[in-house]
């Protein structure tokens, strides 16, 4: 008799459907898994055939067969020692094939026998859910599990709980939900003395969605500025706190199996490798981009991060997901992220402080500031100078206004944004998100601030790109302003935090 199990294997966030096929026949004893195994599934063999002797259990002196089908799709992980571990003890005879036929199993086997925890159980319950299957998974994550609906889940802690639920000696009980894990806010806004103006970008930032470079010297504040951009952010809605919690479960950090419904905000170092950043590596994973989903993204220190690893960035940006392409193999991650920024103007840092800056100046500066590209700058919705805090500020009490009644504000301004494009019949959920002809209904500024617009793109030389970037600033600044109508005084807002790309002049400056 051939034993079929279902489990399941990852392309990216595809879940594929995999059949485990166990055959015992009457010939010289080996063990041999088939189809297309990484190493960690061909090392299941000696995790498997030790956690059955750990629960008294030994192979009989047969030929061992394990087909995994389909026979031309990679298999990675160790999370098929627990599906190759039923489908021996269904043709040995220990349990029937009808107790198993209706699940789809996943987990890694210790040596003792016991069930540990694998990477992607929540897409996993998912697809499951989805095929009308049960789901067998590792103890420690069947509250994870569960948040995939009213699917029958198992999650024994070892092989022995597993075997003696299905023959009726104990029943395994099903596991609740794990609960949300919330992190309260401890960096606040008004621990910030000073930067005004950096302090109200941020908040548009929040309020729209918006990609945001800040520039200054070392110490100004824009780390500690970045930092508290998560304090400003709603929460993740039901469904998108679903989608962000499957990418971190493929990636094995959603420890716990608790969702969040804070949004991501990863802040790689700028030594990061491009598949560190964008997705890849032999074992194909979630990039920083990714695991950013629906959240923030900040690059410190954004001119010392690789070229190559930047302009990777530039597809992801406009198209909100990433595809890593490999001779055998295609996988797409989605990347939808608010990208934040942030960079000295100069190598040393202190162009505008004769008394600390190198001699290179103002030459350096430029040649810093052209790491960036000009595509690169063209995607970033809002530019702003950070520099050096005054003293004086330093001595000043704190800001009266904290990042709570701050969020308070970019919380209407994205109610506003939703009412507005759910009668839109789209998925985009944010004014950055916004495309061309869907900005001439949501965003047509008055004839003043058209032709304030207008004569600003001729002036600064805006691409068609950068021009939709100041229409879709300046629609989140209306409706911070609680304004229906984008008037010129948000246009004129929107330009001020645009700034002319390094290398370039002003038309007709030097006329």
């Amino acid at each position: 008799m051939i034993a079929t199990i279902h489990t399941v294997a990852f392309a990216g966030v595809e879940v594929l459907p995999i059949e485990v096929q166990v055959a015992i026949s009457g010939q010289l004893p080996s063990f041999t898994i088939v189809g297309l195994p990484d190493k960690a599934v061909g090392e299941s063999r000696e995790r498997v055939r030790t956690a059955l002797a750990a629960i008294g259990l030994a192979l009989p002196p047969k030929r061992i067969t394990v087909n995994l089908a389909p026979a031309d799709v990679q298999k990675e992980g160790s999370h098929f020692d627990l599906p190759i571990a039923l489908g021996l003890l269904v043709s040995m005879g220990v349990i029937g094939i009808e107790d198993i036929a209706s699940y789809c199993v996943l987990g890694e086997l210790s040596l003792n026998g016991s069930i540990a925890a694998v990477n992607g159980v929540l897409p996993a319950a998912i697809a499951a859910n989805a095929s009308d299957r049960g789901l067998i998974c590792p103890g420690a994550q069947g509250g994870e599990a569960a948040w995939a609906g009213g699917l029958d889940v198992l999650a024994p802690r070892s092989l022995l709980e597993l075997i003696n639920h299905f023959k009726g000696v104990s029943v395994l009980s099903t596991p609740a939900r794990s609960p949300l894990v919330e992190i309260a806010a401890t960096k606040d806004l008004r621990d910030i003395k000073g930067q005004e103006t950096a302090k109200r970008a941020l908040e548009i930032a929040a309020a729209g969605g918006h990609n945001l470079l800040m520039m200054g010297p070392p110490g100004s504040g824009k780390s500690m500025l970045a930092a508290r951009l998560p304090g400003l952010l709603p929460p993740l809605s039901a469904a998108e706190a679903l989608d962000v919690s499957m990418i971190h479960s493929l990636a094995g950090q959603l420890p716990g199996g608790g969702i969040r419904r804070q949004r991501p905000f990863r802040d790689p170092h700028h030594s990061a490798s491009t598949p560190a950043l964008v997705g890849g590596g032999l074992r194909t994973r979630p990039g920083e981009i990714s695991l950013a989903h629906r959240g923030v993204l900040f690059l410190d220190e954004l001119p010392e991060f690789a070229r190559a690893t930047l302009e990777a960035l530039r597809q992801p940006m406009e198209t909100g997901r990433v595809t890593v392409a490999r001779a055998n193999s295609h996988v797409t991650f989605p990347a939808r992220f608010q990208l934040v920024a942030a960079m000295n103007p100069c190598r040393c840092g202190h162009l505008d402080e004769p008394q600390l800056s190198c001699g290179k100046a103002p030459k350096c500066a430029v040649d810093y500031q052209t790491k960036i590209s000009g595509p690169m700058f063209d995607r970033i919705d809002l530019h702003v100078d950070v520099p050096a805090v005054n003293p004086l500020d330093l001595s000043l009490p704190s800001a009266s206004e904290t990042s709570a009644t701050v969020a308070a504000r970019v919380a209407t301004a994205r109610d506003l944004q939703f009412q507005r494009l759910s009668a839109l019949n789209t998925d985009v959920m944010t004014n950055a998100e916004a495309d061309g002809e869907m900005l001439e209904q949501i965003a047509a500024p008055d004839a003043d601030g058209r032709a304030l617009l207008t004569q600003a793109a001729e002036k600064m030389l805006l691409s068609a790109r950068g021009y939709h970037r100041m229409l879709r600033v300046a629609r989140t600044i209306a409706d911070l302003d609680n304004s229906a109508q984008v008037r010129r005084i948000h246009i004129a807002e929107a330009l001020s935090y645009r700034r002319v790309m390094p290398g370039r002049t002003l038309a007709g400056a030097g006329s």
